[in-house]
């Protein structure tokens, strides 16, 4: 399991060693963190862990031990470390580190991976953000997850005024393919898909277009497809257990939902990468950055849910 350490400014570092000290973590995968030495040596001290971190050349000589084994791709300054601050060579690391892992899956050597928090604004400044998967391929969708609650999103971060010109028929047939065969690939055999209406009680113009037309091709294509149901109501449906999962039309009609459910056990994974790729649903938290408060639950969970989804055996919960 490779494991992007994150922004070095940030929390990324923290909640990793944290997790990496979860007894879960160690009978679940084998993981190998891609960053720094130096930064993931700070987090343990930081995190009041006692553990060894060691830098290894390659995934393939990692072992089941005590120590916390560190791929090293390029090489970091602890100098450039400013807690709570957006730093230019942090998100321009943060980029290398993410261009090693997707390197590394593509070629075999990792089952999956999973990213730590990273600063978009770093990244920004780094030129760096087209190494984030959802930039990086084509046709890549978040997949929020926490317990009974599953969200794939049609949109991410756009203005909400554009959203309405991405919801065609095209496009959520597009995502409605690339979901089921995701969740097929990792072992979830109930794959019934609920599609959110854009517009109050799923009643518009986009509604009769777009999203029908879609669901109606998907269902002929044997999908599991219902919907549009109620933006309102559908997610109460899926904790319900009458769907596995809800494609929701943009960011925050999603976010909000899965954030007001479960926000802490909440992980996220990457649809489009052909490797699982899993993530956080929170950021660097800037404000409690090398205090040792950091909460590693999201961390934790994003790394048993890879283990398991690369597994073929489904989500670990």
């Amino acid at each position: 399991m490779g494991i992007t350490i994150g922004d070095p400014c940030g929390i990324g570092p923290e909640v990793i060693a944290k997790a990496w000290a979860d007894e879960k973590l160690h009978q679940t995968c084998n993981p190998v963190l891609i960053g720094s030495v130096g930064v993931m040596g700070d987090a343990v001290r930081i995190a009041g862990l006692h553990a060894q971190v060691r830098a290894v050349p390659r995934a393939s000589q990692v072992t089941h031990s005590h120590t916390i084994d560190v791929i090293e791709p390029v090489e970091f300054d602890m100098a450039w470390v400013r807690y709570g601050q957006d730093v230019e060579r942090a998100g321009w690391a943060s980029g290398a580190w993410l261009d090693h892992a997707d390197r590394l899956a593509r070629q075999g050597a990792l089952a999956a991976s999973v990213m730590g928090p990273i600063s978009s604004g770093s990244m920004k400044m780094a030129g760096t953000l087209g190494s984030i998967a959802t930039n990086r391929d084509s046709g890549a969708y978040l997949l929020l997850h926490s317990g009974p609650l599953t969200i794939a999103h049609l949109s991410d971060h756009v203005p909400l005024a554009s959203v309405s010109s991405l919801i065609t028929t095209e496009a959520l047939l597009a995502l409605l393919r690339s979901l089921d065969d995701w969740m097929k690939q990792a072992g979830l055999q109930s794959r019934r898909i609920a599609v959110a209406g854009f517009n109050p009680h799923a009643e518009g113009r986009e509604e009769r277009e777009q999203i029908d037309p879609a669901i109606v091709i998907a269902r002929s294509e044997g999908l599991d497809v219902a919907g549009p149901i109620s933006p309102d109501s559908v997610f109460r449906h899926c904790i319900e257990g009458r769907y596995d999962v809800v494609v929701a039309m943009y960011h925050d009609q999603g976010h909000i939902a899965m954030k007001t459910w479960g926000f802490s056990g909440n992980s996220v994974a990457m649809i489009g990468p052909p490797y699982i790729h899993m993530t956080v649903a929170h950021g660097v938290a800037h404000e409690i950055a090398g205090l040792g408060k950091a909460d590693h639950t999201m961390i934790l969970n994003a790394i048993l849910n890879a283990a398991t989804l690369a597994c073929g055996q489904g989500f670990y919960d």
